[in-house]
Order: structure tokens, then C-alpha cells, then sequence
């Protein structure tokens, strides 16, 4: 059995040393480290506000218009965190760091555009579309969960890295 020392020094590193110079120097950084909490806030307000349509059948409006907020957000975090993935990486997605996150994020970007198309043209009942929604909501927090575990991983590496160069 393999202690957990020895498992961290097999991993291979989420960023090599000019990597995370680039992500560090990039502005998409800081864009990305903005909208993900908004993007969290509106997921949490929109959900609020679907449970509570499901729940007592008013506010149908509002709870549309924040899928349809919280949808655009999701657009544009994937667009410039595609550009991020560029800068970084040097390929928009599918980076091997994280290519597993980028794959589902396809998902989450598929239920999403589901519901809209869905919405726009008129198909299914409030009730179907806001289960598409939902759906696209537990991808969400699933994919969410994967970028904030890299997240971490990142912290834990360069702590990790500035410590063994002190």
C-alpha cells in the first residue's frame, strides 16, 4: 500500500513552472475567480426560485428569467474559461489538466442549452422544462465540485512547492 507521500510525488504536477506563470500573470484569472461566485449566487437564487414555482405554482416568470440568467453566465464563464485554457494550456479545451472537468462541463452546457431550446421554442410543459433545468442544475454542482477539487489541488501543489524551496 502506498503511503500518501508517495501517491502525491506520482501525480503529475496540475501546472508546470511556466504554466502557473502564465496563470498567474493573465487577467482571465481574475475573470474566472469573479464569475464563478456569481455564477454560484445566481445557481443558488434560481434554485430557490424553481423549487418554489414547483412547489406553490407562482413566480413561473422569475424563475425563468434566473435559468436564463444563470445560463448566459454559464456561456460565458465556459467562454473565457476556454480562453483561460488557451493562455495556460495553449488549447482552448481538453487541456490534459483538465480535461475530465471540460468533458463534463459539455454536459452541463448541453442540459442548459436543452432547456433554452426547450423554452424558446415552446416545447413541454413548465414543468419539463424546469426539469431539464434541474437536471442541468445537478450537473452544475457536479462540475462545480470538480473545478473547486482542482482548485485545491492547485493551493496544496504550490504550498507544496513553495515549501520545498524554502
Amino acid at each position: 500500500m502506498l503511503d500518501q507521500s508517495t501517491s502525491e510525488q506520482r501525480r503529475a504536477p496540475l501546472y508546470t513552472a511556466a504554466q502557473r506563470i502564465r496563470r498567474d500573470s493573465t487577467p482571465w484569472t481574475l475573470v474566472q475567480g469573479v464569475l464563478a461566485p456569481v455564477q454560484f449566487l445566481v445557481f443558488l437564487i434560481s434554485l430557490g426560485l424553481v423549487i418554489r414555482y414547483l412547489m406553490t405554482g407562482s413566480g413561473l416568470e422569475i424563475a425563468t428569467a434566473s435559468i436564463v440568467l444563470k445560463t448566459l453566465i454559464l456561456y460565458t464563464i465556459m467562454i473565457t474559461g476556454a480562453i483561460w485554457e488557451k493562455v495556460v494550456f495553449g488549447k482552448y479545451l481538453f487541456a490534459d489538466a483538465f480535461f475530465w472537468e471540460d468533458a463534463f462541463s459539455m454536459i452541463v452546457i448541453a442540459l442548459h442549452t436543452f432547456y433554452l431550446v426547450l423554452l424558446l421554442g415552446g416545447i413541454g410543459s413548465p414543468e419539463l422544462q424546469l426539469a431539464v433545468a434541474l437536471a442541468g442544475y445537478a450537473a452544475y454542482v457536479i462540475n462545480a465540485g470538480q473545478f473547486i477539487w482542482k482548485l485545491r489541488l492547485a493551493r496544496l501543489e504550490t504550498t507544496h512547492t513553495q515549501g520545498a524551496a524554502a
